[in-house]
Formats: structure tokens, sequence, C-alpha cells
């Protein structure tokens, strides 16, 4: 295969998944690592991709980069459906505390709860205001929004006064969003701001669920809020690759495929 087909690949691979690995598109050519990192290197000057540690991202997704609720909402949007509907083995039966993070995946959730019988009697604590939204006025759900400045690219509440409510809270179950989740790094975030309330919520809940698409994994946003040893489950649409999955395994996290 000439250098020009491999590059090629790799750009649709990236498309479709957002990051490539240097051992991986090497097993998938049967060509050496370097000769990988040579075409990642051409690809780099062209401006099609970002490499970096073991492969190579989109340009666009660096350690800062947060696109609005409205953008996320429309990415991934059957699968987080389906991480939704496969969360909700993890809600407490009856009567329980349930925490809902800010995100798509965890108002996909919020969304699910609605409709679902075995939720009556259960009491909901959340700083988003999209997924408050949602839950008011629910049949038979509880539903207590914790209050702040509010971020308009989240719609969530931050700060001080946000974490400190979230901090004097120990709910049964926490789920969780992340921009990003990687062996080294755990769970990240673009900003500080939401890092600490996210941190608040690991830190009180009893049980801590994380939703991701299989878009984040292996990426390492700017800010880490907690380690993979302080969670219990991920749910996501794909397995993990090879080396988080082995992560996860080794920090005894179980890992739910929608």
């Amino acid at each position: 295969m000439y250098a020009t087909e491999r590059q090629q690949l790799i750009e649709r691979m990236l498309a479709d998944d957002g990051r490539v690995a240097v051992l991986d598109l090497a097993a998938r050519f049967d060509v050496t690592t370097e000769t990988v990192r040579r075409d990642l290197a051409a690809l780099e000057d062209a401006g099609a991709l970002r490499r970096v540690h073991g492969g190579a991202v989109s340009p666009e997704r660096t350690s800062v980069a947060e696109p609005s609720v409205a953008e996320r909402s429309q990415r991934h949007s059957a699968a987080k459906e389906r991480i939704a509907r496969r969360a909700l083995a993890a809600l407490p039966n009856g009567t329980g505390s349930v925490y809902l993070d800010a995100g798509t995946t965890t108002a996909a959730l919020a969304a699910a709860l609605v409709t679902r019988a075995e939720t009556r009697g259960c009491e909901v604590v959340t700083h988003s205001m999209t997924i408050a939204h949602t839950l008011a006025g629910a049949p038979g759900i509880g539903l207590t929004a914790i209050g702040g400045r509010v971020r308009g690219l989240t719609a969530a509440a931050v700060g001080s006064d946000t974490v400190a409510a979230i901090g004097r809270l120990r709910p049964d179950v926490a789920f969780l969003g992340a921009n990003g989740i990687a062996s080294g790094a755990g769970l990240t975030t673009p900003d500080p701001d939401e890092a600490a309330v996210k941190r608040a919520i690991v830190a009180g809940a009893r049980r801590v669920i994380v939703l991701v698409d299989a878009d984040k994994f292996d990426a390492e946003l700017l800010v880490s809020f907690a380690d993979l040893s302080e969670l219990d489950v991920v749910v996501s649409d794909r397995e993990p690759g090879a080396g988080l999955a082995r992560a996860l395994r080794e920090a005894d996290v179980e890992v739910w495929i929608a």
C-alpha cells in the first residue's frame, strides 16, 4: 500500500472515531511504527490531524475545546439514548437519591426517568438547568435544583456556592458526564469551574456511574476531576481500546455496553 493510500485511510478513521493509535495503525497496515509516525507527521503538516502521545486526534480536539449543549445534543444522539437506557439498571429500586450531572447523555437519562414507573419516589438533584426543566413536575419524582452562576455554554450552575451545596450531599448514585476518559488522566473536562463541580459530585456519591459515548475514549482535556479508581461503572456504546480497558479493569471499574 502506498503512503498516500494509508494517509487517506487514516483520515477516514479520524473522521469516524476522532482518534487513531500508532500501534493499531501499524498492525492494521502491517508496517512499522516509524512508518506510521511519518504518515501522521505528513498529515499534521497538511492540517488534517494533531499528534498526541501514542497517536493522533482530529485537529479540532484540543484540551480546551468545548462545544455548546445545542451542538453536542446533535452528536451521537442515538448512542446517547442507548447509553441512557442501559444506565437505568443502575438506578435504586423504589425510593432513593440520584444526582444527575450536566450533559447531553445525562439529559437523555433524565428524559428516560420521566417514563420509568420504577423511579416513582426517587429524589433527583441536579445543577443542570436543562435537566431541571425536563424533570420539573414529573409525576412521582422529587427534584432539587442546585443554584449558582450558570454557564451559558453548558446551561449548568458553577461556582463556590454550587460546589459547597453539592459538598453537603450524599446521593445513593451519581450519573456523571465527561469530555474525556483516559488511562492516565482519568475523567477530564475543559473548564476548571465545571471540573470543581464534578469533583464535588464524585466525592459525595456512594456510587459513581459515568455515561460517555466512545468518542470520549482516550481523550484528555485540560482539567482532570476524577481518577478511574473513584468510578464504579462506565456505560458506553462501544468497548474501549485495549489500553483504557486494561486500566479500567485494574481500577475495578465495570464497563457496560449499550
